[in-house]
């Protein structure tokens, strides 16, 4: 991974370490023990032209939710829909609909100096959905950014965790000077100034805290969409982002009325949350509306499907591959736009 010059990069790398499963201390063997009688049965070679050749296949997962005029659609059968890569059609081999398999939900939090009058909305409105949609199983941590990217709260099941460190957000003081987020504020190199750092919060949540996750896995954004200096781009973001199988929702808060600077990222936010299979809700600085666009998130998870195949594009070339899923004339997909093959995939599909 390129070196990351981010305040959370020894966070990240810690609770990466500490939460990694598998890994546990052991004691080690005295040097004078004899070592330990096997009671495995004794190997037989095997005659190379009897060996069994293993094979790799790798299954593409697609988390996908539906809707018509109607609202949201449920009851849908592998049947209904038809699914195509790179325009070829493919075999489905699991379709379901998922309700309570494991969730994992990412918020990343802008406390640039714009955030600053809709900041206790984010946080009473981001404090109750978490409450709500973490089911037992489920685990949810909390990242900041401006000039800097904070891991504010790492993996927990704890809603009251959550708020806790939700609560203890704030607005950094050296991203309102000069009337743009982030610039002036501290011993930067000027040739590069760092401001909002938008694009690297989302590749550092996706690539170091979510890849190596199983099951959903969503981001929240709460932003007014505006990146300055990050390392990352939008297209790394968003190429991180599909590589972690994680749906990216946008929700577009900023008193923009009372801000100084102009804002021209809108279409760059659709275009990272479409290519996720996520998609933008914009909220101005309405706290009812915001409430909604939490409610909204949480009526897409509770009708979310799954459907999973083997591509018949067996070549693991770590190219793009396009996904185009259709449920029918008058139904509305809402996916991820492809992945890359990977060697080596499977879950990271």
């Amino acid at each position: 991974m390129r070196p990351l010059w981010l305040r959370l990069v020894p966070a990240l790398s810690f609770a990466l370490l500490s939460c990694a499963p598998g890994l546990h201390a052991q004691e080690a063997p005295s040097p004078d023990a004899p070592p330990p009688a096997s009671t495995a049965p004794a190997q037989q070679e095997q005659n190379p032209e009897t060996q069994t050749l293993k094979v790799n296949v790798n299954l593409v997962d697609l988390y996908f939710s539906v809707r018509d005029k109607s609202g949201y659609v449920t009851g849908l059968h592998q049947q209904d829909c038809g699914l195509w890569e790179d325009g070829q059609q493919q075999t489905i081999k699991n379709f379901t609909q998922e309700k309570n398999l494991p969730l994992t939900i990412g918020i990343l939090l802008d406390t640039s100096g714009s955030q600053k009058n809709v900041l206790p909305l984010e946080q009473d409105s981001g404090a109750r959905f978490l409450s709500e949609v973490l089911k037992p199983k489920d685990e949810a941590f909390l990242i900041s950014f401006d000039v800097n990217v904070d891991l504010l709260s790492d993996y927990t099941n704890s809603a009251h965790e959550l708020k806790r460190a939700i609560d203890k957000a704030s607005i950094n003081a050296a991203s309102s000077s000069a009337g743009v987020p982030g610039i002036g504020g501290g011993p930067f190199p000027t040739s590069h100034p760092r401001g909002t750092l938008l694009y690297d919060a989302v590749y550092l949540a996706a690539h170091d805290k979510l890849q190596s996750q199983t099951g959903r896995k969503i981001l929240v954004l709460l932003t007014d969409g505006g990146d300055q200096g990050s390392q990352e781009t939008l297209k790394s973001a968003t190429e991180a982002a599909q590589k972690a199988n994680a749906i990216l929702y946008v929700i577009l808060i900023a008193d923009r009325a009372n801000f100084s600077y102009g804002f021209n990222a809108d279409g760059q936010m659709e275009q990272l949350a479409h290519e996720t299979g996520g998609r933008v809700i914009n909220v101005g600085n309405n706290g009812k509306k915001l409430e909604e666009a939490f409610d909204q998130i949480q009526d897409e998870l509770r009708t979310q499907y799954l459907v999973s195949y083997t591509p018949k594009n067996k070549a693991a070339d770590g190219k793009f591959r396009k996904i185009n899923i259709d449920c029918g004339k008058d139904a509305k997909v809402q996916a991820r736009k492809g992945y890359y093959a990977i060697v080596g995939g499977g879950d990271d599909n």
